[in-house]
């Protein structure tokens, strides 16, 4: 039988890594539908809606290297724009398959459902345009060569791309082939020029850092980034948004740097060295302390992925994964400086058993929570800020939406993470209960796909980052409604998972004692009052006129 333009797609995306589409059907998009539920490499991973769906693709790009999310035209598909917009801001190469209408409702601009009722088919494309590197709509002529094009661009950009389906088109057999497109070389004149300049600038240095950054991770990078390390001697610090980009238990670990805002011994080790890379990392308002950064550009290499500034000078057409290579082999070793101290863990603070939890006493233990190869997936707000500066045990990752900062990312990207790390390693979910609220029908997913995740769910009676942030902290904005949180899992179909609701120290050992143990997914909501706040987060509330006036 002939392949269609819809088993044509999915093949491709297969080949590049793709085994879960998730999604929400629609009668557009029933042919899409019909064939990833059928495909014998592909599994269809049901959502509770389309938002939801995208960051579940997000979270499994992650830690698969690319995802893919399916919605029906126009009312599915903007649902997900959002979650496709933080994917594109975060660099993650997503799939996004679109049903359309059929090609003769098109033509006679007929005003059927999910339109504007304006007879304009390709208005949603172009919305799209905005968020994603490259789209095409899939016919029997294209879809051969648009695939490649799109892969290309996708991996090429580590953003998302947009393909759309009309009903009739999807299912009709693909006219004429394609080669993969190879991934780009660097010009090997201007990598020679680069490595060079790098050789020059750190000649006469005697310090050096490095600040690894999330796009060496979603460009599969990392392991050439430590040999790089491992060649050199250099020392690394990580900012918010890259944390866990690299093993942070070795001696070459300096620790947090957030600008001025935390950690001064390493805000000295980093300004004050001679030379600082950074690579593939951007200084947004997060990762910097908000601006508070101070990097003098004359003695910084910035490496990006397809390209490299020294001392202001950009070299073109130099690939990261080139010059990485290039410079573990050709530099030579040195004893540059190491932090004066290893990084050690958050201080422990005990407390009796029926004394109330704390920041102090919180973010400690949740730090001793985590094991090897854990996989961390921690809301944007309180609780990122808090984990942030833990120090993660060997292999453990650590996954926040930094600057996109969508509320309620995180529970349906654990979703997504824990799909594709179906290898044993255990994903351990920390969120707010404001953003919880937002998505926490995704819990049912979980149960329903046999998934067995940890998740915190830390309830301090609103939403403390805006607290924090805010002129008025009590304003009827920032309460919510009181949830009965550790019951939710039951409800959602989760009937086997150990839940608790626990607010003293006593009550939270007990618990956290019993989820590293349990044989099942687990759910523990955190009673804390409604000001306990790590210290960052502290930071920005005494901070957050003069940090944000600027």
């Amino acid at each position: 039988m002939s392949t269609t333009v819809i088993q044509h797609v999915l093949n491709r995306l297969r080949d590049i890594g793709v085994r879960h589409v998730f999604g929400v059907p629609g009668d557009y998009a029933f042919p899409v539908n019909d064939a990833i539920a059928q495909h014998p490499d592909i599994q269809w991973m049901g959502n509770c809606n389309e938002l939801n769906a995208g960051y579940c693709a997000d979270g499994y790009a992650r830690v698969n290297g690319v995802g893919a999310v399916c919605t029906t035209y126009g009312v599915g598909e903007l649902s997900a724009i959002n979650a496709i917009a933080g994917a594109y801001t975060e660099h993650l190469p997503l799939f996004h398959l679109v049903g359309m209408p059929r090609m003769p409702a098109q033509a006679h601009r007929a005003i059927v459902h999910h339109t504007l009722g304006n007879g304009e088919f390709d208005l949603f494309q172009k919305l799209s345009g905005a968020v994603t590197c490259a789209s095409a709509i899939m016919t029997p002529q294209n879809v051969a060569a648009e695939t490649e094009r799109l892969i290309a661009a996708a991996l090429y950009h580590r953003r998302p791309v947009y393909m759309a389906f009309p009903a009739d088109l999807a299912e009709m057999p693909v006219l004429g082939s394609a080669q993969p497109i190879p991934a780009p070389a660097s010009d090997p004149a201007q990598l020679d020029a680069a490595v060079q300049a790098i050789t020059d600038m750190l000649a006469g240095a005697k310090s050096a850092c490095v600040l690894p950054g999330a796009l060496t991770a979603r460009s599969g990078l990392s392991t050439r980034l430590q040999r790089f390390l491992d060649a050199t001697g250099m020392p690394f610090a990580t900012m918010m948004a890259d944390k866990g980009v690299l093993n942070e238990d070795q001696p070459a670990y300096a620790g947090m740097y957030d600008g001025n805002l935390m950690n001064e011994s390493v805000r000295r080790f980093v300004e004050d060295s001679d030379v600082v890379f950074l690579v593939g990392a951007l200084m947004n308002d997060f990762s910097s302390g908000a601006f508070t950064a101070r990097l003098d550009p004359g003695r910084t290499i910035d490496i990006r992925h397809h390209h490299v500034s020294v001392d202001g000078m950009t070299y073109q057409s130099v690939e990261m994964k080139d010059l990485l290579e290039a410079l573990a082999d050709r530099l030579p070793q040195k004893k540059w400086q190491l932090p004066s101290a290893e990084v050690s863990r958050m201080a422990p603070v005990g407390g009796n058993g029926g004394d109330s939890i704390t920041a102090e006493n919180l973010y400690p233990r949740w730090e001793n929570f985590l094991k090897p190869d854990d996989i961390l997936v921690a809301e944007t707000g309180t609780a990122s800020m808090g984990m942030a500066f833990a120090k993660l045990p060997s292999g453990a990752t650590f996954e926040n939406q930094t600057l996109w900062g969508s509320i309620g990312w995180a529970t349906p990207a654990a979703l997504g993470a824990a799909v594709a790390a179906q290898d044993g390693r255990r994903v351990v979910l920390i969120t707010g209960e404001g953003s919880h609220q937002l998505t926490a029908q995704e819990i049912s997913q979980f149960g329903r796909y046999g998934l067995r995740p940890v998740v915190f769910v830390l309830n301090n009676h609103g939403y403390l980052i805006e607290r924090l942030l805010c002129k008025q902290p009590d304003i009827a904005y920032n309460d919510l409604a009181n949830w009965r949180y550790s019951e939710l899992p039951k409800a959602l179909g989760c009937d086997d998972w150990f839940t608790a609701r626990v607010s003293t120290l006593a009550e939270l050992d007990q618990a956290m004692d019993a989820a590293a143990k349990a044989g099942t997914g687990c759910y523990i909501e955190v009673m804390t009052d409604t000001y306990t706040a790590p210290p960052l987060a502290n930071q920005m509330h005494d901070n957050s006129e003069k940090l944000y006036s600027a």
